[in-house]
């Protein structure tokens, strides 16, 4: 399972709206399960991000909503 996630930022179109997120916490609800991760790194410039988690997420995941915690 990956521990790495590409993830699109609703609001965020530009890079120094999204470079702002980078540090922040990330909670992925799948099922039962609740998965914490970590924005570390951009990714393009149309406001994606990339995300470690500390577990694999599960491919079924794949399109889910996250959460993003101060």
């Amino acid at each position: 399972m990956p521990k790495w996630c590409l993830i699109q930022i609703t609001g965020a179109d530009s890079v120094s709206e999204a470079g702002q997120l980078i540090g922040r916490k990330v909670i992925l609800k799948y099922e039962k399960n609740v998965f914490t991760g970590k924005i570390v790194d951009l990714h393009g410039k149309k406001g994606v991000v990339k995300a470690k988690f500390r577990k694999g997420v599960p491919g079924q995941a794949i399109g889910t909503t996250v959460e993003v915690v101060g």
